[in-house]
């Protein structure tokens, strides 16, 4: 008995002794006890965001994370993110220029670990290293410089930078999110089962996740760019026909290609468009131009938007040769941002132009987005260049200059010196004889509009007949919001007008075969007006072949408000463009390239030819017979401008400013349009600003343009060569109160012509071309 009492005595003293250890593994160890683990602190566990980013030790709400916000308009992208900037170092930023490598010293030799990475030293050494390897380089130092080394340099250290953004924006705190951890290290199982599915060659380096949620299996690829990797998609599409929830967040609009991939992969993707800001130094390599947007050539313009220019290729063959040659060289290419094989810089525009802070020209080019693959974007410089030119040619001529006239009638009148000097007179007189040929085409019987034009006009004697016109583009309503101490043209549409008018000069055939009544004529203008004026007017607001002119007008827009604010302070803009506007000087932004020799006497020559012999000859039966109708001529003229209210911008162009301000440094896109940003100005200040704990919105600013309430009149349309210039060079100054309180409606003052015309302030862009139709009879259908 007493040896079984003490049997289970001992084994209740046992358990109580295991109950104590318990408690004090629990609760810590005893007082006056001291080991090893009281000597510090528990180790956290490796990789959590918090201790990364800083985050907070709470984890965040889940319907306030990307993948499980509530349906609405933000679902799917941070709202007003644009306002936040984030900086990095990019440092080959500034030496993008340099094209000889032998310019560099080399103090430590030609070994590229002696030089830090984004030094030129280390970009020498490395590409020397590169073209001494078994597969050098086909392209020039300064393409690989910029389209493989710099890229790779920022994909690093912006995809760095854009993820401590998102994740210290969203918060991601708590044990349970890990950044930038491996899922062989995170979940050995998990990570074998996937190589059994997907094989060792998808999963041979595992799987790295920006940032992961094992408990709640969820996901979040972070790139800082417009693409993915399309390994990681693979391992990502395997993760979410596991059950997980895979989210891809972007800085940078994708293309639709690359949404097509997410949605066919199962993976959603979130659209954190923070605004990136590198940080570098000017110096004797950094990109810049004294011949593009700036004023004063000793104040050179830097920004993406002449770089990008800069890099573009001239060719569409060239540009896929430099893609090409970079293929496979590109390191973390999902934090690429827009190259130039991704603008199509056939629709460049300058989309904003104001003063820096410090008084500096900035701006601001856009452009659709390009598909690098099939058809990238290529001829940027000459685009750009053309846009700078015209810029300072409607600033340095007074605008009784800004007219053109292609007129039969008169060879003597066509241009006045020095505009006929210029690539925007050439472009407005081009543009003129174009419009010519297309009203022609348009009036092709064999068209849908040119049928029901021949069958709706008068008859006269059963025969259509059909009187001369005069034709002219106006610009209608230009859209222009005026914000801070700049101007964002947001619109520029063209319209294109005509009215009946007869010439002198001898058509095929050697006269009009009919005679129109007042009321006969009307009608004729009237179905005119219904079924081919459409159709050009479609042309030209759309059609490539009148880029240039839009080109050019837009840049007359931007001029103009440069014209207006140094009216009112003869200070702005640092005083750079009191030696330029109205000296009609050119000789800065003359006819370039292939354009160089350009004679406006060989375009009316073209015009007279076409005018009298004929382009097109369209055979319409009538009455048994075969009449041939044979179309020659055109014209241009002017607009008004349609205000936009600060709340009408800020409602259908949000966070513009942002994006705007910051493409100044980096080429980005602006929301969902597929429309790439590219700025600049002559500061000569470097990218970039302090880094500091965290991303910082962009400041905001009041509108300080105030128009004038009342137009003063305006010219009507002629056939003359131009309108006399009325007072104070046909432009009017600002009123010198400035805005007063609260927003205006945030428009150039309105001066008399409705401000931005083609033709400019009191002075029209004029062409009295003609459009003529002459009917001719044959005597039979073989004739």
């Amino acid at each position: 008995m007493h040896s079984a009492i003490r049997v289970r005595g001992w084994f209740r003293m046992r358990a109580a002794i295991v109950a104590i250890g318990a408690t004090v593994l629990v609760a810590g160890p005893l007082p006056g006890v001291r080991d090893s683990a009281d000597a510090a602190p528990p180790k956290p566990m490796l990789g959590r965001c918090m201790d990364k980013y800083g985050t907070s030790a709470t984890p965040p709400p889940t319907y306030k994370l990307p993948g499980y916000r509530p349906a609405g308009a933000n679902q799917w992208k941070t709202p007003n993110a644009e306002d936040r900037f984030y900086g990095y170092d990019h440092l080959a930023k500034g030496f993008e220029a340099l094209t000889d490598p032998g310019l560099i010293d080399l103090p430590a030799g030609n070994d590229p670990k002696k030089y830090a990475w984004g030094t030129p030293e280390n970009a020498v050494t490395t590409w020397r290293q590169n073209q001494a390897g078994a597969k050098p380089y086909a392209g020039t130092f300064n393409e690989w410089l910029n389209n493989v080394y710099s890229r790779n340099e920022g994909n690093n250290k912006r995809g760095n930078a854009f993820e401590s953004e998102v994740v210290k924006y969203f918060d991601l705190g708590g044990v349970d999110w890990i950044c930038q951890k491996n899922l062989r290290d995170l979940n050995p199982n998990l990570y074998k089962d996937l190589e059994r599915t997907l094989g060792k060659d998808v999963m041979k380096d595992g799987r790295v996740f920006d940032a992961v949620n094992q408990r709640t299996r969820t996901v979040y690829e972070i790139k800082s760019g417009i693409g993915y990797d399309a390994r990681q998609l693979k391992i990502d599409a395997e993760l979410v026909r596991r059950g997980w929830r895979v989210v891809y967040i972007n800085g940078q609009e994708p293309d639709a290609k690359t949404i097509e991939k997410y949605r066919a992969a199962g993976v959603q993707h979130y659209r954190h468009a923070a605004t990136p800001n590198p940080r570098f130094t000017v110096g004797k390599y950094t990109p810049n131009s004294n011949q593009l947007m700036t004023p004063d050539p000793n104040r050179p313009s830097f920004g993406s938007g002449g770089d990008m220019a800069r890099r573009s290729a001239p060719t569409p063959e060239d540009a896929r040769r430099q893609i090409e040659r970079a293929r496979g060289l590109i390191q973390q290419p999902g934090n690429s941002l827009r190259g130039p094989g991704g603008v199509d810089f056939s629709t460049l525009d300058i989309s904003y132009i104001g003063q820096t802070k410090t008084g500096n020209l900035s701006y601001s080019f856009s452009a659709k987005n390009a598909d690098e693959e099939s058809a990238p974007g290529y001829g940027g410089q000459e685009k750009a260049q053309l846009i700078s030119d015209a810029f300072f040619t409607w600033l340095a001529l007074t605008p009784d200059h800004f007219w053109v006239n292609l007129n039969p009638d008169d060879p003597n009148t066509i241009m006045k010196a020095p505009f006929d000097k210029t690539d925007a007179g050439r472009i407005l007189l081009e543009a003129d004889m174009e419009m010519k040929r297309d009203f022609g085409r348009a009036e092709d019987p064999k068209t849908d509009a040119g049928k029901r034009f021949w069958d709706q006009i008068t008859k006269v004697d059963g025969k259509p007949c059909m009187g001369s016109t005069r034709n002219w583009i106006v610009p209608k309503k230009a859209e222009v919001r005026i914000e801070d101490d700049g101007a964002y043209i947001l619109s520029a549409p063209l319209e294109v007008k005509s009215v009946a008018q007869e010439y002198n000069t001898p058509g095929p055939g050697g006269g009009m075969p009919c005679t129109l009544t007042k009321e006969q004529t009307a009608h004729n203008m009237d179905v005119y007006g219904r079924t081919i004026l459409p159709v050009v007017q479609k042309q030209v607001n759309e059609d490539a072949k009148y880029a240039d002119l839009r080109r050019v007008y837009k840049a007359r827009i931007a001029a103009e408000y440069v014209r207006q604010t140094v009216a009112r302070d003869k200070k702005a803009f640092g005083g750079s463009f009191a030696g330029i506007i109205d000296r009609n000087q050119v000789k800065r932004w003359p006819l370039r390239g292939k354009n160089a020799a350009w004679d406006k006497m060989t375009v009316w020559k073209e015009m007279k030819r076409s005018f009298t012999e004929g382009d097109f000859k369209y055979e319409i039966p009538v009455g048994g017979e075969i009449w041939v109708y044979t179309v020659g001529g055109v014209d241009l003229t002017q607009q008004p401008q349609e205000k936009v209210s600060k709340a009408r911008f800020q409602a259908e162009k949000p966070n513009l400013p942002s994006v705007t301000k910051g493409s100044r440094h980096e080429a980005l896109d602006y929301q969902a349009t597929g429309v790439t940003v590219m700025g600049g100005d002559n500061s000569g200040q470097p990218g970039g600003g302090e880094p500091g704990p965290g991303p910082s919105p962009s400041p905001t600013g009041k509108p300080t343009g105030k128009p004038t309430d009342q137009p003063t009149g305006s010219p009507a349309p002629s056939h003359t060569p131009a309108p006399a210039p009325s007072g104070n060079g046909g432009h009017t100054p600002l009123p010198t109160g400035g805005t007063g309180g609260g927003d205006t409606d945030g428009s150039l003052a309105d001066t008399g012509t409705q401000v931005l015309t083609i033709a400019g302030l009191a002075a029209a862009l004029l062409a009295a071309g003609a459009a003529l139709v002459w009917i001719k009879r044959r005597r039979g259908a073989g004739e």
